[in-house]
């Protein structure tokens, strides 16, 4: 399968936790769905465009995530003011992520949105975008940085390492892990033309912190430098 790997980061980032509505807590690091929308804001789509490309591209590509950076979270107050009375203030906390940096790949699973892929990675290549880049809200800009293209094989199963998130459904060796932190989250991976994460598609999750690698069983993909990595 058709694939690139690109390096994600910036100064502070929030991937909001549908669930936490009134004091927004943040993921521990980039959704699928948050993904897809920066792939829109880097080929110039608009909000209507996006509508039907939210579930294409949820179904026609694959991802994959290692946390670079050791995952750090600040909260930060805020005032905010109604619009129809300026003098009704409403205090709001919010969770962010401070300094995230990301590993990314993308697999292309379905030739449908061959031209997008091809059109993102040609803007990587040339460090170009339509609209700013950003992790999750429109004052966390993002950085992005062109790794790679190559070819991810198929699914194969088996042991393997990884820097990478896995499913929970995989075989983890703890002993190794004794030394560094996992991680744990559940996270969307499918976005319908209403702009709705569905909740049947969240999948639950582990990674390693700080760039660290396990050792997994279960079900992966080999790029083409014969890393291995579980993909979304």
């Amino acid at each position: 399968m058709k694939a690139l790997q690109f390096i994600v980061e910036g100064n502070w980032a929030h991937f909001k936790k549908p669930e936490t509505n009134n004091n927004p807590l943040t993921h521990d690091f980039i959704t699928k769905t948050a993904l897809t929308g920066m792939i829109g804001a880097v080929l110039g789509k608009e909000r209507e465009d996006m509508r039907p490309l939210f579930p294409q591209l949820s179904e026609d590509l694959l991802y994959g995530v290692q946390i670079i950076n050791p995952v750090k979270k600040e909260s930060w107050g805020f005032t905010l003011r109604k619009a129809v009375n300026l003098m009704e203030k409403a205090p709001k906390q919010m969770e962010f992520l401070k300094f995230p940096k990301f590993s990314i790949s993308i697999s292309l699973l379905h030739g449908r949105s061959q031209v997008l892929f091809d059109q993102f990675l040609k803007a990587l290549k040339q460090s170009e975008a339509s609209y700013t880049p950003v992790l999750g809200l429109h004052n966390c800009p993002a950085n992005l940085i062109f790794v790679t293209e190559g070819q991810f094989s198929t699914k194969q199963n088996g042991q393997f390492k990884t820097k990478g998130i896995v499913s929970k459904k995989h075989t983890l060796n703890i002993e190794e892990t004794r030394e560094f932190r996992i991680g744990f989250e559940r996270v969307p991976t499918f976005q319908n033309d209403d702009f709705w994460n569905l909740p049947e598609k969240y999948v639950e999750v582990l990674y390693p912190s700080e760039d660290r690698e396990i050792t997994v069983s279960g079900d992966y993909y080999q790029y083409s430098d014969g890393e291995c990595w579980w993909l979304i």
